[in-house]
């Protein structure tokens, strides 16, 4: 048997070692520390000599429940704490700043925040996220709006009054703008002094009730609040749109000769791709004169998403006028506003007697809390009876009281399409 042979062994020496930490590439270690926390960005400077001031420069700067850990309940002391870190690491920071998000579960409207708009006013700042999450709506500072560099801007609780020097915010291409309160005048001014504005969202607002919208680069609009009316004007590229009528009240019928609000609604709307009408803005729609069909169709249109009184025979005008106006649809959701129809008389059913009209390109149907009343069931079989490429039809009730009878109703119904599948989901 051979015998084997003995081995030496080599003292351990630390230098021998490579420190594969200390020798990444200047960029790997930029690109480490920006899928971390600013916390745990932080934390690295400990790992060697070199990441030991790395953060420093970091150009995203994140002040959030994970990048700041607040353990107790004592109001003062989460300020105090959550101050002295942002006073801390600006004053130390070295480089420039692209990002600045300041959104802590614990953050109120306090003071210094004024300071640290106006010290960041001094630089290039491309993106500014400020959410308020407890107290008053806080009062930004003037400073902020004069952020030339700024391409997306996000505000939660704050009160905005720009200064009458305002010229706009020439680079924004994004602006998110919820709970926030400003004037009318202010509104329309801020949005048609962003010439590349793209993308909009505005939730819960106070202080105007018109949303006129002059944008010509935007492409995507989501809005849900209180509000009078919405009007877009050169909106020609404006491709995703969401829309929630959050109340009922006020809105009247309009049964005059003049242009009613679908017409008025899609006039700067050519492009659209994809529409959600949620709350009730249908019924805003339905005011007015409600056309067969829209005088120019939604060629583009493709995903439409409905919120809709099946008992409110204009809300079913409205609907059928945009199904019929859509001819390359290829996605449908409906969903009932059940809290309406309980209350309601039946409504004469409008599909009943309306004309056939082939939706060709039809393909994913989905009918969303439906309780098996007779305008909901027409509706239904109006829809299979003109889907010729049909592949799915989604049906889930309200509740599971009517549900056999449901699934009965639905098993009978005609298809126009023998690859058309209805899936039944339990409530």
């Amino acid at each position: 048997m051979k015998q084997r042979e003995p081995t030496t062994k080599v003292p351990y020496n630390s230098k021998n070692e490579v420190d594969i930490i200390s020798n990444l590439p200047g960029h790997i270690i930029d690109k480490i520390l920006s899928h971390l926390s600013l916390r745990d960005a932080v934390r690295s400077s400990i790992l060697s000599n070199k990441w030991r001031y790395k953060w420093v420069t970091l150009p995203h700067l994140v002040f959030d429940n994970q990048s700041v850990l607040v353990s107790t309940q004592d109001q003062t002391l989460v300020k105090n704490k959550l101050v002295n870190i942002v006073d801390h690491v600006l004053l130390l920071h070295a480089g420039p700043i692209h990002k600045f998000k300041l959104s802590h579960r614990d953050l109120q409207g306090v003071s210094d925040i004024d300071k640290w708009v106006l010290y960041l006013s001094r630089g290039s700042v491309k993106e500014f996220i400020l959410e308020i999450w407890k107290g008053h709506r806080y009062k930004l500072h003037s400073s902020i709006y004069s952020y030339q560099k700024l391409v997306h801007l996000e505000l939660f609780n704050c009160l905005l009054k720009p200064p009458s020097n305002f010229n706009g915010f020439k680079s924004l291409k994004s602006l998110d703008l919820q709970h926030i309160t400003m004037d009318q005048s202010e509104f329309e001014k801020i949005i048609a002094s962003c010439p590349l504005l793209e993308r909009l969202t505005l939730m819960n607002f106070e202080g105007f009730g018109l949303l006129n919208i002059r944008a010509p680069s935007l492409l995507f609009f989501d809005v849900g609040g209180v509000f009078e009316d919405v009007s877009f004007v050169g909106t020609f590229n404006l491709a995703v749109v969401s829309i929630g009528l959050y109340v009922n009240n006020g809105i009247e019928r309009n049964l005059g000769f003049g242009t009613g609000n679908l017409i008025k609604f899609f006039a700067c709307l050519p492009h659209i791709q994809r529409l959600e009408v949620q709350s009730f803005f249908l019924k805003h729609l339905a005011c007015g004169i409600i056309p067969g069909k829209l005088p120019t169709p939604c060629l583009d249109l493709s995903y439409l998403s409905i919120r809709i009184n099946f008992n409110d025979m204009e809300e079913n005008m409205a609907a059928l006028c945009l199904l019929r106006s859509s001819p390359n649809l290829q996605e449908l959701e409906l969903l009932a506003r059940t809290e309406e129809q309980n209350t309601a008389f039946g409504a004469p059913s409008i599909v009943e007697n309306f004309p056939s009209f082939s939706f060709s390109q039809l393909r994913l149907v989905k009918i969303i809390g439906i309780s098996g009343i007779k305008q909901e069931l027409n509706f239904i079989n109006f829809l299979l009876l003109n889907t010729p490429v049909l592949e799915k039809m989604t049906v889930k009730p309200a509740s599971t009281d009517s549900g056999w009878e449901l699934v009965k109703e639905l098993l009978r119904f005609r298809r126009a399409s023998m690859f058309a599948e209805i899936v039944y989901l339990d409530p």
